[in-house]
């Protein structure tokens, strides 16, 4: 199918100018992109802009898809009693129809907030992976191996999911350091030398966490990782909250990705990234949400806009980051994270995840300054309308792949068997 969007503003995120012109997507690929000129072919679709925005699509780099069914259920926690009271006792119960149902709810929810594509550490990936195909989300699976289990099919996944779909992919991962003994991670840097692969996983969430490594192994969970050779193939982690010097180290000697998660961090009062450190260091930085229980809203325009602010106070410099550093770690920085370099600007041969931002929103007025107007002050209600490869998945709250009534009943029906 080919579809031509003209009469646009267009932010490629290659730089922070926007330009009029037109873009035409053929299939999954953006065949266009650049100033208004007559084309020798028809069009299946022809869409008035308006001059709205089209920018890539929003990536969430770190998320728990289908703990949606967590939202609002277990508050004022910290993070380990969050886990081994409310959650892990829960997450016992999930099936694969709780994991189908649930994913499709929160997929809804990244498609209605300009997102494109998610990096998620959760169970059960042949019900994601069902939920991606039938709505057209782009899903990255990130291996979610601990001391509950999971290793013995982390190679398996690897290879089933990285050929399974095109818009389904796989990360090797594991859950963190405190949740994994020392001879899972073995085996995990083992498969990645297999692979030669990159590694991710949660690190240095809470001052607790690197504490309690340092009593292990005498080391910050970084340092420990490196020297277990993880990041031999790159990698990152998600977090990143409590980094010291050498960590920030090794994160710039092994190019390895920081991604953020200020809402949750701060929910949990886990503590605050220091976003402009990375930025200083030359860390390849993005942002993500966490799941749905601890953080309750799946929005990166709220990520987006604390990761900035929170970064000025703690360096008490208003000017510390740059918004449209931020914007490029929500979107660009995201789709590199998770190894969809395919993804991460509008050019012609790249894949056709766009999302049209609503310039009429209140939000979006006056036009002194666009990018910062998307990372300041807007919200999941600028977003008009969400393409993935090529596919409109959301236009004017239209969903167009999904049953959103369905899924809502089947979700607050399926809830009480994990509350009983």
């Amino acid at each position: 199918m080919r579809i031509r969007f003209y009469n646009a503003r267009i932010l490629t995120m290659k730089d922070n100018s926007v330009i009029i012109g037109e873009l035409w997507t053929n299939d999954s690929k953006i065949e266009y992109v650049g100033e208004c000129k007559p084309s020798n072919f028809s069009f299946d679709r022809e869409i008035d802009c308006n001059l709205n925005l089209l920018m890539p699509g929003l990536k969430d780099a770190h998320t728990h898809t289908a703990m949606t069914f967590a939202r609002s259920l277990a508050d004022n926690y910290s993070l380990n009693d969050w886990l081994f009271k409310a959650i892990f006792p829960r997450e016992a119960k999930l099936t694969p129809e709780h994991i189908y149902w649930f994913t499709k709810l929160g997929f809804a929810d990244y498609i209605s907030g300009g997102i494109t594509s998610c990096f998620d550490m959760y169970f059960h990936p042949d019900s994601v992976t069902k939920a991606a195909v039938e709505m057209g989300f782009r899903n990255v699976f990130c291996g979610s191996v601990n001391d509950f289990g999971g290793i013995d099919r982390l190679e398996n996944e690897y290879e089933k999911f990285n050929s399974v779909d095109p818009l389904v992919s796989f990360q090797l991962g594991f859950h963190a350091e405190y949740t994994t003994s020392k001879d899972l991670m073995n085996r995990i840097s083992d498969i990645a030398h297999k692979y030669e692969a990159p590694v991710f996983a949660h690190i240095s969430e809470t001052s607790s966490e690197v504490d309690g490594c340092k009593e292990r192994y005498g080391m910050t969970p970084p340092v420990l990782l490196d020297k277990l050779g993880m990041f031999d193939f790159g990698g990152g982690g998600f977090h990143c909250v409590w980094m010291s010097d050498e960590d920030v180290e090794v994160f710039k000697r092994r190019k390895l990705w920081a991604v953020s998660n200020a809402c949750s961090n701060l929910k949990l009062a886990s503590g605050i990234a220091p976003i402009s450190k990375f930025i200083s260091s030359e860390i390849n930085l993005a942002i993500g949400t966490d799941g749905a229980g601890s953080n309750n809203s799946l929005s990166m325009f709220r990520e987006m806009y604390l990761s900035t602010v929170l970064s000025n106070v703690v360096n008490n410099d208003p000017t510390s980051v740059d918004p449209f550093k931020i914007l490029t770690a929500g979107t660009v920085g995201g789709a590199r994270c998770m190894g969809l370099t395919d993804c991460d600007y509008l050019e012609e041969g790249k894949q056709a995840d766009i999302i049209m931002i609503d310039m009429n929103k209140p939000s979006m007025q006056p036009e002194n300054n666009i990018v910062n107007n998307i990372v300041y002050s807007s919200d999941n209600s600028v977003v008009k309308m969400t393409m993935i490869a090529g596919r409109i998945l959301y236009e004017d709250g239209v969903f167009s792949t999904i049953d959103f009534e369905e899924t809502k009943t089947m979700c607050n029906k399926l809830i009480k068997d994990l509350n009983d």
